[in-house]
């Protein structure tokens, strides 16, 4: 982009675009906003004290490049490519011993302490983390204007899933003092966007013109609308006439493309094909109709419509099934989360101001009381951690940051050893640590190198899964004008949304226009046409070959082009950007359109879960399901499986 363009954009403005390097925070542009951050942020640790030891770390608050931030994930890229440790290297022994040793500082690593530690009061446990914070995909954006902080998730965003919360995973929340049902009705603020309503920017690259059309039928999701409403939308596009009219006929008319048919046959039809296939083969509508539907499903799956079946597509409510009459109800041929939502069930759902990382820091709040005050759900989405409590010689439990496990091996042979050791890579010097029981909570293509001990078997289930690449993405703008004008809150582009209005504890969420606001964007890279596991590999080394200036050159590119038209200035009105990247995602989930049906116990999920020797498995990955429910009740199975012998 030409230098004249990244300067109408605010490419040159000294806005935070902090990121947080080797333990230093770092401004990316020369220009830092101290105010952002507690007095201290920017202390260099001293030779013998790690970073979050020293006063004011405060990770939340960094913007730039988080999520899997630069020193994160460097060394564990080494290990699996046979380049590190050294040959002859050798790891510092701390001499320090745990009950428990606990890879990954997750929602399941957190948990699984946490169970570990209810069944065992008096256990020392340590875990370590290989990001500058706790929460894994749980993350949280924190940021201020003014004396106002803004909040965001800058990973998992609500407690949700498509099966209802199991006992363990329930109690849990319930003995975390969380109780949906009762927080939406005293915390959502309902009316603050009512008179808004959902708009699609079409884009130039794709629709031939940059245009920004609502209201959009159906709101956010477009699964609805009359044919009135329809016919007025369309008209507004820059849609080709043909797509146009194919476009209301799918959306407004009801036909049984398959008669003859039963119920459960049109069902299994539908599983074999993408819905993309359906509308092309099937309703028959025009080529230029996919585009507009093509990113329909990148929020649940990270793929477009090209790699999800039809069948999962109608339990999300697309359009084009009205007319097969399909009978309510699951199918064992639909993935997890079509599957969960087929079936009815009692609503358990609530969104915090930084997404699910409320959980992770009331789990911390319980296990190191020293880190955080308060004693609720309520007043824990304020509260300052001191992060220094985090890692204290005499606390039963201690988390560690920055520290990125290289290798978990027992001391001995698996079926005979007394101990495992753990070796991990801080600050540049190997160190090790000895545990009676590891239970490894992170990610589960990284196992196999870790621990390769392992049976083979057991390696390759590990590998199987890809998961989902997603980008997180955390605006702070002086204000929320031109989307008032525009009469929207929330912009398909392919995501652009001012977040969820929730008032809890002392936090109160931006109600007029004139105050400074969070956006949220979302996008899921992916490389349409490859089968499932091979689009999230290309969008994986899409978000590692990104550096920071690209990402913040298409936020606000975006932000011109879609909020241009209402006085929206790039330049002067964004404040700050976070970038949480996330190559290694969402849990996958199988896809019967390009994985085979496995007996029950044989799945890779099932096989690379199971237990060996002292060490147990414990992430989202090993119950294939991208939700904090299944990370709870992995944490519980991992917890149960080492406390049997």
């Amino acid at each position: 982009m030409p230098e004249s363009a990244d300067k109408r954009l605010g490419m040159n403005r000294p806005i935070t675009r902090r990121d947080f390097l080797n333990g230093v925070a770092v401004g990316a542009s020369g220009v830092v906003a101290e105010s952002l951050l507690p007095a201290g942020a920017f202390a260099s640790p001293g030779p013998a004290q790690a970073a979050q030891d020293q006063l004011g770390y405060y990770p939340p608050a960094l913007t730039g490049l988080r999520g899997s931030h630069v020193g994160s994930f460097e060394a564990a890229h080494s290990v699996r490519d046979g380049k590190f440790p050294s040959k002859g290297a050798k790891a510092v022994d701390s001499k320090e011993a745990y009950d428990l040793v606990v890879v990954g500082g997750g929602i399941s690593g957190l948990a699984a302490a946490y169970f570990w530690r209810t069944k065992n009061p008096s256990a020392r446990i340590l875990i370590l983390d290989n990001h500058d914070d706790f929460g894994g995909h749980a993350k949280r954006n924190e940021l201020r204007a003014g004396s106002r902080m803004l909040l965001a998730n800058g990973g998992t965003w609500a407690i949700e899933s498509p099966f209802p919360y199991s006992k363990v995973s329930r109690a849990l929340m319930d003995g975390l003092g969380i109780q949906p049902e009762a927080l939406e009705a005293k915390c959502y603020r309902q009316n603050v966007y009512r008179h808004l309503s959902s708009g699609v920017f079409f884009d130039q690259q794709t629709f031939g013109a940059d245009r920004l059309v609502a209201p959009a039928p159906g709101g956010r999701r477009g699964t609805d609308g009359s044919v009135e409403e329809w016919q007025v939308f369309l008209e507004k596009t820059p849609l080709s006439p043909e797509a146009r009219q194919d476009i209301h006929r799918l959306e407004t008319e009801a036909t049984d493309f398959f008669p003859g048919l039963t119920s459960e046959q049109k069902k299994d039809k539908l599983s074999r094909i993408s819905y993309k296939d359906f509308l092309l083969k099937v309703v028959k509508v025009h080529n230029d109709v996919i585009p507009y539907y093509q990113t329909r499903t990148h929020g649940l799956f990270g793929v477009g419509i090209d790699a999800v079946p039809a069948l999962d597509c109608w339990v999300l409510g697309q359009p084009g099934f009205g007319g097969l009459k399909l009978e309510p109800g699951p199918h064992p041929r639909m993935g997890y989360t079509p599957r969960g939502f087929a079936a009815p069930k009692a609503p358990y759902e609530f969104h915090f101001p930084d997404g699910n990382a409320t959980i992770a820091r009331i789990l911390v709040r319980q296990m190191i009381p020293g880190a955080a005050p308060g004693y609720d759900a309520e007043d824990i989405v304020t509260a300052k951690f001191d992060y220094t409590q985090l890692d204290k010689a005499d606390s039963p439990v201690r988390i560690r940051l920055s520290s990125i496990v290289v290798a978990v091996k027992h001391a001995g042979e698996a079926a005979q050893a007394r101990q495992v050791d753990i070796t991990y890579s801080r600050d540049g010097q190997l160190v090790a640590v000895h545990g009676r029981k590891v239970i490894l909570a992170c990610w589960n293509m990284m196992i196999p190198y870790l621990c390769p001990e392992l049976p083979q078997a057991q390696k390759e289930a590990l590998h199987y899964g890809v998961k989902v690449p997603l980008v997180y993405t955390s605006v702070a703008i002086r204000n929320w004008e031109a989307f008032e004008k525009l009469g929207v809150h929330n912009i398909a582009c392919p995501g652009m949304y001012l977040d969820l209005p929730v008032d809890i504890g002392a936090y109160e969420s931006p109600k007029t226009p004139d105050q400074p606001i969070l956006v949220r964007m979302e996008r899921t890279p992916c490389l349409p046409g490859l089968p499932e596991r091979d689009q999230h590999r290309a969008g994986r080394g899409d978000l590692l070959s990104a550096p920071f200036e690209t990402f913040e050159r298409s936020i606000r590119d975006q932000f011109a082009r879609a909020l241009g038209g209402a006085g929206f200035d790039p330049a002067r009105d964004i404040t700050a950007i976070t970038v949480n990247r996330w190559p290694h995602g969402y849990a996958y989930e199988y896809n019967y359109l390009f994985d085979p049906e496995w007996p029950a116990g044989e799945s890779p999920c099932e096989i690379g879960r199971k237990r060996f020797g002292r060490i147990a498995i414990s992430n989202s990955d090993a119950g294939a399901a991208a939700y904090t429910d299944a990370a709870i009740d992995q944490a519980w199975r991992a917890v149960e499986e080492l406390s049997n012998g």
